[in-house]
């Protein structure tokens, strides 16, 4: 968990003056409450119920796949936010994760080499901590690819029809009202994190149990 949140916290100031230029999305900041659920709410409900089925005395090996999973939620979301943070910073022009056009820096479901990279040394970092490398580096990546294909087709999406743009705002930096371009509409940003987390904690747990 602190492997987690001190680097995330410390990426987000990374690039800080190119961030600000950042018009399409929301503007970063301290993290609200359904932030830190989406991206620690799934690993703290595996702790939970690792922690009530081991009490109860069901077989360790189900506690031991949930501490996997617990391990691959926040591989997962360190996976993301390394990406996001360091791509949206250093990364240069995305490109869709589908369809491979460019897109505007930051935008949900753009990918960048750097941060493909960075993506990859998040979940790593993660297993490092945890002790085991393949089943947790595996989680992270999974996860966070797909935030990336759910960011690419299934998030909300919005157009400002003055800036002629797509941007992940209601309000656009210029002061325009947007309006639906694409996706579900309660599919957020933290919805799709929470999604994310899930399927690295699915991937670390069906993997330690496949082992």
């Amino acid at each position: 968990m602190f492997a987690f949140f001190l680097t995330s916290i410390a990426l987000t100031s990374a690039g800080r003056s190119r961030k600000r230029l950042l018009v399409d999305i929301p503007k970063g900041g301290p993290r609200d409450a359904l932030q830190v659920f989406a991206n620690g709410g799934i690993a703290t409900l595996c702790a939970i119920v690792a922690g009530c089925i081991t009490h109860g005395g069901i077989p360790s090996e189900t506690a031991y796949a949930l501490f996997w999973a617990y391990a691959g939620a926040y591989a997962a979301a360190t996976a993301d936010t390394w990406s996001t943070e360091i791509g949206s910073a250093f990364g240069g022009t995305p490109r869709s994760l589908v369809g491979f056009q460019p897109v505007a820096p930051g935008i949900s479901g753009g990918v960048t080499v750097l941060g493909s990279a960075a993506m990859l040394a998040g979940a790593a970092w993660i297993a490092l901590v945890s002790g085991e490398f393949f089943i947790v580096t595996a989680a992270g990546v999974a996860g966070a690819l797909v935030d990336s294909l759910l960011g690419a087709t299934l998030q909300s999406m919005r157009y400002c029809p003055q800036c002629t743009r797509p941007t992940e705002t209601a309000t656009h930096a210029c002061g325009s009202a947007t309006t639906p371009l694409r996706g579900l509409t309660w599919m957020t940003n933290d919805a799709v994190n929470t999604v994310a987390t899930l399927t690295g904690a699915v991937v670390a747990a069906v993997l330690f149990l496949l082992r």
